[in-house]
């Protein structure tokens, strides 16, 4: 008797091993925001370090064993990034199709994000990646998009897609939306508090850095200067350079290592049914 498609991928989404990789991934997401907030403290306060997640990353590289443990990450991150795929394929079935669909896109938009993750621990692991170059990529891409013709459109556009994105995670942090992917016992008792109020100052300073990030992708258009554009690095860096710079940076800094010890909580609480 052959098995259905739709089967053998349930099967494959809730794999035992799956499930434990994408526990060491989230592990691994978690740590990669406890380093961008440290980066972003040096920059708040003393001007250097590149507070994104290739930043962050060879930061981790430089230390002991740190290529070692990249490896670690990188393999978590991949197993994580699949089980997001395979959710965003056969995942959400007693849903209604509306939200069906927009939840496996979720999923779908989550393995992008930590495949690319993923991708740069690994080039970083082996030495052929770094974080230098990461906003002059950004600023190359956006030069393409305003040299094609309505140029100006397509990054307003990207600016707007960024901005939905980050209004999103203010809205999963503040409606405690984030809920929904850890089990019960994760939200009770004192230790549950803990969680809520990790997942809320997470997830809303993650909007927040990300809507900066849309805000100078907006800003490109509107001045046809792909120089503008930038990351999360330029994002953070732009906030520290506004008065009292610093302290707003700081406090984004503190959300976003609230997100990454949320992390660890989603680890261990994922809802992987």
């Amino acid at each position: 008797m052959t098995m259905s498609p739709g089967r053998a991928g349930s099967q494959a989404q809730h794999s035992t091993w799956l499930k434990r990789g994408a526990r060491v991934g989230l592990v691994a997401f978690g740590v990669v925001h406890l380093l961008i907030a440290w980066i972003a403290l040096q920059v708040a306060w003393s001007g250097g370090g590149n507070a994104s997640s290739g930043g962050a990353l060879k930061t981790l590289a430089d230390q002991p064993l740190g290529r070692t443990i990249l490896w670690v990450l990188a393999l978590g991150l991949v197993a994580l990034a699949v089980w997001q795929i395979a959710t965003a394929i056969w995942g959400f079935q007693t849903e209604d199709d509306p939200k069906r669909l927009w939840k496996r896109g979720v999923a779908g938009g989550r393995a992008v994000v930590y495949g690319a993750v993923a991708f740069s621990a690994g080039k970083i692991a082996v030495g052929s990646g770094g974080s230098s170059g990461n906003d002059s990529k950004q600023e190359d891409v956006t030069a393409q998009l305003l040299s094609a013709p309505a140029g100006r459109v397509l990054v307003a556009a990207v600016c707007l897609a960024i901005l939905a994105v980050a209004a999103s995670q203010v809205r999963r942090g503040l409606a405690e939306k984030f809920t929904h992917d850890l089990e019960p016992a994760a939200t009770s008792g004192d230790s549950g508090r803990m969680v809520m109020v990790l997942g809320k100052v997470g997830y809303v300073a993650k909007g927040i850095s990300l809507g900066i990030v849309g805000l100078l992708f907006g800003w490109a258009a509107l001045s046809y200067d792909p120089d503008k554009a930038g990351g999360l690095d330029d994002a953070l860096k732009t906030v520290r350079d506004q008065p009292f710079g610093p302290y707003l940076l700081s406090a984004v800094a503190v959300g976003l290592a609230a997100f990454g010890l949320f992390c660890f909580a989603w680890a261990k609480h994922a809802k992987t049914r």
